[in-house]
């Protein structure tokens, strides 16, 4: 199996990946408190995650990828009170609402997504072998975890106790200890409240990852993911938290955080009110190209929105590679001999033209050391495997793009087949791996649409022949009602699905 270098936050340096039970990997992320609607800076992050765990997979990894759900939280309670509703209102409709962003930006990866409120149990729990331990009190039915108890917080961040003055950084209250510890249990008289042995109330923020992640991949695992705002306090929280409790160290073998996006060069936060919600950035641009601007720069660097024309620059680049792939599907589809006989001498039958590619496909080793889609696949997929280095990848794609517009001229149907398989399989790779070139059907369902379409398309090239522009307009017009969008370039007409 191929090695993967990522950079470790904890370690400060690229790090490979070796798994504590291969070939699984055990990933964590810390996911959303849905207090409002998804911006696009959580896009961003979940993208960069997903397409981790994407290529991972692809190397033959079994991924078994975590994320939780703060469906409990002071902004929650703020925002239900506003609106006069329950608080399980604002978190579910506001999920449900990532949910579907998620779904429409391709992110599929995520396993399970875990509620906080689904385990108060365990956090209740883990609470109390804290307080047992030494490293946690009780204080008027609050419960705080004591900073000073664990000689390695900062470790991650490199923060240090000194540095937090109360007031600035950390808050003031008197029922603490210490200024710098932070709440594990929350007294609460009027809000949602659960029992406990301090008396009723709810969890703190930081507890319910530990609490999860303990009992879900135990004490240890391999990544932990998240925003790169999340790094102090609440990752560093997080550790203090799970190594004083179960004595294991350390929590993950790898850190990893992703870069902000930014808005204009600025921070995004709603009391500036330059947030962009996911939602709105949907309505702006199609959702694979989305996924693509997510992915245009390093994760570990800031990624800047300039306005639309952040979306717009990124269209006419993912438009490039579109219409390369496209074009290279096209030769290879308009070659399906139907029924096809293997190397082996048995003749097959396949249900559509991306069936026999695939057997096709699989007859031809691979070669990286000729020019050609098998050296750019292996130029691909080490970029991935040195930091997961999507930019370094898609720049790999776009020349091979480039390349395959020159292979296939003006007469794609006299290049050998075994070349157009080969060329074929870098993008392959993006839409497996990074998300690119979403299928909007498959098999037997995907020809056939396929097919009618073209019919369509053959009677207003008749009727453009004779002249007839108005049926040819309304032919166009009667497909975009069906969903189906047809644009005219060099002097042929192309169609695609509208998103």
């Amino acid at each position: 199996m191929r090695e993967v270098m990522i950079y470790s936050t904890l370690d400060a340096k690229l790090v490979p990946l070796r798994p504590r039970v291969p070939p699984r990997i055990s990933m964590f992320v810390c996911g959303i408190t849905p207090y409002k609607p998804s911006h696009i800076g959580h896009g961003r992050t979940m993208v960069f995650f997903d397409t981790a765990a994407r290529f991972l997979d692809y190397l033959g990894y079994r991924v078994f990828y975590l994320q939780n759900v703060t469906d409990i939280e002071d902004k929650i309670l703020r925002e239900a009170t506003e609106e006069g509703v329950e608080w399980n209102v604002i978190s579910e409709r506001n999920f449900a609402g990532y949910l579907r962003e998620m779904q429409a930006l391709g992110v599929d990866s995520v396993n399970f997504y875990a509620r906080c409120t689904d385990y108060i149990p365990e956090i209740i729990a883990q609470i109390e072998t804290l307080i047992a331990k030494g490293h946690a009190y009780e204080s008027e039915g609050d419960v705080y975890y004591s900073v000073a108890s664990f000689p390695a917080y900062g470790k991650l961040s490199g923060q240090r106790l000194e540095a937090l003055e109360p007031g600035a950084h950390v808050e003031v209250n008197p029922k603490k200890r210490a200024p710098e510890d932070f709440a594990l249990w929350k007294r609460e008289r009027l809000g949602p409240r659960w029992p406990s042995p301090w008396g009723e109330g709810r969890p703190g923020w930081h507890i319910e990852d530990t609490a999860i992640t303990v009992n879900v991949l135990g004490p240890s695992y391999d990544l932990h993911g998240g925003a790169l705002e999340l790094k102090f306090p609440h990752h560093e929280a997080e550790i203090a938290q799970a190594e004083a409790a179960t004595g294991k160290s350390p929590l993950a073998a790898i850190w990893m955080h992703a870069g902000l996006l930014n808005m204009r060069g600025e921070k995004m936060s709603k009391s500036l009110g330059n947030v962009l919600s996911l939602g709105d950035a949907l309505t702006m641009v199609r959702p694979e190209v989305l996924r693509f601007f997510f992915l245009s720069g390093h994760y570990r660097s800031p990624l800047d929105y300039a306005g639309p024309s952040s979306f717009e620059e990124a269209n006419r680049a993912y438009e490039t590679l579109e219409g390369s792939y496209h074009r290279l599907e096209d030769a290879l589809a308009q070659r399906f001999p139907g029924t096809w006989t293997g190397p082996d001498g048995v003749a097959r039958t396949f249900p559509g033209w991306k069936e026999w590619v695939a057997a096709v496909d699989a007859t031809l080793p691979a070669d990286p050391s000729k020019p050609g889609g098998d050296k750019v696949l292996e130029s691909m997929e080490s970029s991935m495997a040195n930091d997961f280095s999507v930019r370094e990848a898609t720049a790999s794609l776009y020349t091979w793009a480039g390349e395959v517009n020159v292979i296939l001229g003006n007469n794609p149907e006299k290049v050998p087949l075994e070349p157009l398989v080969r060329a074929l399989r870098p993008f392959r790779f993006a839409q497996k791996v990074l998300g690119f070139f979403p299928a909007k059907g498959g098999g037997a369902s995907e020809q056939a649409l396929g097919k009618l379409v073209e019919i369509a398309l053959e009677a207003r090239t008749r009727a453009k022949a004779r002249k007839d522009f108005a049926e040819a307009d309304r032919i166009r017009q009667e497909l975009l009602a069906a969903g189906v969008l047809v644009e005219d370039t060099g002097g042929r007409a192309r169609w695609r699905l509208k998103p």
